[in-house]
């Protein structure tokens, strides 16, 4: 059989789980809206600083890597440029075959020229939304769903949850915290998910990426996680020789069918696995895990989601059936209702690989 290509995998729908709206900026916009704003880039010329994105990122440290994000969100602190930002991210995505996205940022890191948090999310979904319509128009259609984000560092949590419950019927469809794991376990802001699970609102947890199994274990048995974001290394609770042995939890993930939001090139850069041929995707995938592939940052890791499926195929010999089988993982998993991911499944993807499979 012959491998398939990246340009063949553009073609095909994509879901989309976990990607940062500050982590995939045109370079050329971040330079643009830098001049507006009087914010200094360490290069101006967008193919360069397009470079040097990747380039910093590339450092083997979750902290390092978090650094660069410093120069996006700098841009990212008016109406106007959250809109831009968010229509060129529904663009973009369309652009690269994904029909289904759930794209996060955190509110609370654009409020420095003034807006609340309100206008922030506002100006968001608005751009979400107008980079559909642009989308559609090219022939891609698409859809976005937000994801708002709290700061595991700071004490804000409560806030943007209850600001994420508060646009959930406009366009918000899930809660999420990120940041620098170690120091900040998931159950400092126990308080923010148990009002989550009352108000039956849906939510993710960064864990176990940078941070072993008890980020994981603290995600799912303490704060109720539908998902993990990233979860690598739940792969820490498997023994492999001679067949995998699957620790307590590792089997209960499993079984649960939690799903994995994997991310191969971040999770490279980042320094959680060695190179894409030895991440534990391939594992989990064997295993039966509820496995899906996303792009986390597409700036700082210079990819996008045909890339991250392209460098599957690569590495682990994948074939479209492998391809459908982490996209339909995807649209499992969303945070939308389930008649309207069951919509896409059948009436969108199903039909498309179908074609391809013989």
């Amino acid at each position: 059989m012959a491998a398939i290509s990246l340009a063949e995998i553009v073609r095909v729908p994509k879901a989309l789980l976990h990607d940062h709206l500050d982590g995939g900026l045109r370079p050329a916009t971040v330079v643009e809206l830098a001049a507006e704003v009087g914010h200094v880039l360490p290069v101006t010329d967008p193919d360069e600083l397009g470079r040097w994105f990747v380039s910093a990122a590339d450092s083997g440290s979750l902290e390092r890597y978090l650094e660069t994000f410093a120069h996006t969100v700098a841009v990212m602190q008016t109406e106007a440029g959250l809109f831009r930002v968010a229509a060129e991210c529904a663009v973009d995505l369309a652009a690269d075959g994904v029909v289904y996205a759930e794209v996060r940022f955190a509110p609370e890191q654009h409020l420095s020229r003034g807006l609340g948090l309100g206008q922030v999310v506002e100006a968001v979904v608005a751009g979400f939304a107008a980079g559909a319509v642009e989308a559609a128009r090219a022939g891609r259609v698409i859809r976005v769903g937000t994801l708002l984000t709290a700061m595991r560092h700071a004490a804000r949590s409560q806030e943007i949850a209850e600001l994420a419950v508060r646009y959930r019927d406009a366009g918000v469809v899930g809660f999420d915290i990120a940041g620098a794991e170690a120091g900040f376990p998931p159950t400092r802001h126990l308080d923010a998910f148990e009002y989550l699970q009352r108000e039956n609102f849906h939510f993710t947890i960064h864990a176990g990426e940078a941070f072993g199994l008890p980020s994981i274990w603290q995600a799912i048995q303490w704060c109720g996680a539908d998902r993990l974001g990233h979860g690598v290394r739940i792969v820490d609770d498997i023994e492999v020789g001679g067949g995998a042995r699957l620790g307590r939890l590792a089997s209960y993930v499993r079984d649960k069918r939690i799903p994995l939001e994997l991310c191969p090139s971040s999770n490279v850069q980042t320094g959680a696995v060695g190179s894409v041929g030895e991440h534990p995707i391939g594992l989990l995938r064997d295993l039966r895990f509820r496995v899906t592939v996303n792009t986390d940052n597409r700036l700082m890791s210079g990819t996008s989601m045909s890339r991250e499926m392209w460098l599957l195929v690569e590495a682990f010999g994948w074939g479209w059936a492998e391809l459908r089988w982490l996209t339909i993982n995807a649209m499992k998993s969303a945070f939308i209702p389930f008649d309207e991911r069951l919509a896409i499944i059948d009436d969108v993807i199903k039909p498309a690989y179908g074609k391809l499979i013989v």
